[in-house]
């Protein structure tokens, strides 16, 4: 019988070091082997955290787009080789930043067009804009601030993705791995082949078919009143010390409040470890939820091989957060345990959230770990790679 004596032990040590609250679930062939929740949704208020609040999951929001993303494929909707501009007509006469060995820059057509995959496994070589918050990011970060700020503060994905159009890639579509925009041309896309917002899309094809009734890529119903508070650390602060964390409104920032029509982009998801233990149990189990099959396991397989050279992964996907994974169809998998410290199973899949949210889903044991905060940053390393240690320990 397994004992998460010492995963409570830890998550209460987060609390007790300052973490405003946290969450985990943990599932195997759909039996609950853990769920237990620590601190506060609202310090100040000194509401405790529950089952029922839900969580900002920025980019841990990719699990469940690529998901369906993968869903549509299996479906012929598309093919991992299909030209990007054939969805988007724009992108045909994409250009791309070379550096002359003069050092001088050179602006030049790239040699082959970005394809679906391209966006799918991030090589399609454009990162996330930069903003206040990432200040020295790339002269293409930059590039594509410029190129958004001229469309204004209310736009559509669609108009976002013709805006970008005109940025010159980082490099030849394919050869590098870069994080960034590719989740949007992939929102894009899920647009395009179902004639649907896409986070209409999530929510009818995804939420809806698995149970997911607390999860959306908006606030609607009652998720504000469940949303937990958003703390920030406060600068010169370590986590911990008196005074290291502020609260920030939660309505603040695109996609927190408001309908669809007056926040621009593509929205993240919003759920609570509960909804998406159902969507990572789904994935663990090779396509199975509740008896009933939702997508193909062989889709799965595909969707958490690594798609990266060797070349890839040692320029662009290595740090100690990621170290011993490999990148699939939007999803981080496990390729070497040693090097990753990782004692988990080979082909364990999944993502992060910038707010401190992470999930994995096991398919060798059909196990599925689930874990949330929100603070900013979200002090990935410190807090996942020891829940993850001790997750799997624990089992």
């Amino acid at each position: 019988m397994e004992d998460f004596r010492a995963l409570d032990a830890l998550l209460q040590k987060f609390v007790d070091d300052g973490l405003p609250g946290c969450g985990c679930m943990i599932a195997r062939k759909g039996e609950v082997l853990y769920e237990n929740y620590f601190g506060y949704s609202d310090i100040e208020n000194r509401r405790p955290l529950t089952a029922d609040n839900v969580f900002r999951q920025a980019s841990l929001t990719k699990v469940a787009e690529y998901t369906l993303a993968m869903k549509l494929y299996e479906q012929g909707l598309f093919l991992m080789t299909d030209p990007l501009y054939e969805y988007f007509p724009e992108w045909r006469n994409s250009t791309k930043r070379i550096t002359l060995p003069d050092g001088t820059e050179e602006i030049v057509p790239v040699e082959k067009p970005i394809t679906v995959k391209n966006i799918f496994n991030m090589t399609c070589g454009l990162p996330y804009e930069a903003h206040p918050g990432f200040p020295s990011q790339s002269r293409t970060a930059q590039d594509m601030r410029t190129a958004l700020d001229k469309i204004g503060k209310h736009y559509t994905l669609r108009e976002q993705i013709k805006a970008m159009a005109e940025v010159p890639l980082d490099f030849e579509p394919g050869t590098r791995w870069l994080y960034g925009f590719a989740s949007e041309l992939t929102a894009g896309l899920i647009e395009q082949v179902t004639g649907m917002r896409a986070e209409l899309a999530l929510k009818k094809l995804l939420f809806e078919p698995l149970g997911m009734d607390s999860s959306a890529n908006y606030i609607c119903g009652d998720l504000e009143e469940r949303l937990v508070k958003n703390y920030f650390i406060t600068p010169g602060k370590k986590l911990g010390e008196p005074g290291a964390l502020y609260v920030k409104h939660v309505t603040e920032g695109p996609g927190m409040t408001g309908t669809l029509d007056e926040v621009p982009g593509f929205q993240r998801v919003i759920t609570n470890c509960r909804d998406y233990t159902r969507l990572m149990q789904m994935l663990a189990n090779g396509g199975m939820l509740d008896g009933e099959r939702f997508m193909g396991r062989k889709t799965i397989d595909l969707m958490r091989s690594n798609t990266l050279t060797q070349k890839m992964i040692d320029e662009d996907f290595t740090n100690d957060y990621l170290a011993g994974y490999g990148y699939g169809f939007g999803v981080r998998t496990l390729m070497d345990k040693g090097k990753g410290n990782h004692n988990g199973s080979l082909g364990a899949f999944g993502w992060t959230g910038g707010s401190g949210t992470w999930a994995e889903a096991d398919p060798s044991e059909g196990v599925s770990i689930v874990y949330m905060h929100n603070i900013q940053p979200n002090l990935e390393e410190y807090h996942h790679l020891r829940m993850r240690a001790v997750a799997y320990g624990c089992q």
